[in-house]
């Protein structure tokens, strides 16, 4: 079958997590997506650990299926480049801080006059307006201006340091995906390219959904431990005896009763769903002495046949061995350039059943810049004059960290060199 997204061309700016994760998102739905790389500021994600031989997981997972091309975007030249791909590659996504595109001379405007139907995506922490446009800023200050924090985690220790990063990916990745879709319609219909503007620190905000409702009704803030959803009661998480935790998330009558039921307590319908202060400690009391008595296998066992929305709180490797995810192709493998399997996250996302195959894992810096632009009509003599002239890299001197040591070494500035070593400008 073709794939959903088949015919989309994306060229993709990006680094790092949200941007590379928006475009394999939409790589593992058929888009082609071409990685625009810089060759003398390296990508960090190709080299953070853990490596898997010379390629780290992380890049070879986020980076998957989509073809690279290394151009020094200060190089004249380079423009030629990008105004050849602009005429296919029609969706673009980049990542810089506003503006830099534009001194680039590869902004939306620009890219416009070149083909007026682009779509030109831009995420950004703070958006392309606003007093924190230029502001530097990561995940956890996305979530802390948007206030999700000051209602998260514990009254006594403060809001927790997630394991994902919800406002890079839910916030950056997921909104992208989505407006870019939106546009292709859009462009489907109207004829007409759009500039999309996407704050991870805007979209973050917007996840505020039932507190935020609550409060412009209210004008009270919502704090730690203080509603029915944030660990005031009932819903929560609880220690067994092996020092292993559950998750609780019985709100309902019917999956009430049942909890009660399996821990042989009193019933506490009447209590899980009360915002007396009172109510929620002894609810969260009376779970918290009964889950103490024994272990995580014990509680497994109690609730694996029964509705009461209790399941354990597995590690990464036992949630890959989980017969569900296990049954749903959750893991798949993915084959490098050598033919070497990979084991990686699948696409979540079916079409009538049918889940299509990443074609890859992240390619070499520059692996496909000689074919993309053989592709687009250059000549190998055309192809050589640029190289000569450091559109793809300048010959400079470079230091390469191998296990163990540090070595200079010369940049090869040739096309498509490899980046499996860990290079730093000296």
């Amino acid at each position: 079958m073709t794939a959903p997204l088949s015919g989309l061309k994306i060229l993709d700016f990006s680094t790092l997590l949200p941007g590379p994760c928006a475009t394999m998102m939409l790589a593992d739905m058929g888009a082609e997506v071409l990685r625009v790389e810089s060759p003398s500021r390296i990508d960090l994600l190709r080299v953070v650990p853990p490596m898997i031989g010379k390629v780290s997981a992380g890049h070879a997972y986020l980076n998957r299926s989509k073809r690279s091309v290394a151009l020094d975007l200060k190089n004249p030249e380079a423009r030629e480049v990008i105004a050849s791909l602009i005429k296919d590659y029609d969706i673009v996504v980049e990542q810089f801080r506003p503006g830099v595109m534009d001194k680039l001379g590869f902004g939306y405007e620009q890219l416009k006059q070149m083909n007026p139907g682009v779509i030109y995506c831009s995420i950004t922490g703070y958006g392309q307006s606003g007093p924190y446009k230029n502001r530097a800023g990561h995940d956890i200050n996305y979530l802390a201006l948007a206030g999700i924090s000051s209602y998260s985690g514990r009254r006594n220790s403060g809001p927790p340091a997630l394991g994902v990063q919800m406002a890079d990916v839910a916030g950056g990745s997921h909104h992208a995906v989505m407006g870019i879709l939106a546009a292709v319609i859009q462009r489907m219909n109207s004829g007409h390219g759009t500039h999309l503007d996407v704050s991870m620190c805007d979209a973050a905000f917007t996840m505020n959904h039932m507190a935020m409702a609550a409060h412009l009704a209210t004008g009270k803030d919502p704090e730690p431990e203080d509603s029915p959803l944030n660990g005031a009661g009932g819903y929560d998480y609880f220690e067994t005896a092996d020092g292993r935790y559950v998750s609780v998330g019985a709100l309902e009558p019917q999956f009430v009763k049942m909890l009660c039921q399996k821990l042989e307590i009193d019933d506490l319908s009447s209590l899980m769903l009360s915002q007396n202060p009172q109510h929620c400690l002894a609810v969260k009391s009376a779970l918290k002495e009964a889950f103490r008595q024994q272990p995580l296998v014990h509680w497994e066992q109690v609730f694996a046949d029964v509705d009461a929305c209790v399941e354990p709180v597995l590690t990464l490797s036992e949630s890959m061995r989980h017969p569900h995810f296990e049954e749903r192709g959750m893991i798949c493998e993915v084959m490098d350039c050598d033919g070497n399997p990979h084991a990686q996250l699948a696409s979540p996302i079916r079409f009538s059943g049918v889940r299509y195959s990443p074609l890859h894992t992240g390619a070499e810096l520059g692996e496909h810049t000689r074919q993309v632009l053989r592709e687009c009509g250059y000549t190998e003599e055309k192809i050589a004059s640029m190289n000569a002239n450091g559109v793809f890299g300048k010959n400079t001197q470079i230091t390469l960290i191998l296990v163990g040591k540090t070595v200079p070494a010369t940049s090869p500035g040739t096309v498509g060199f490899s980046s499996s070593l860990i290079f730093h400008r000296v």
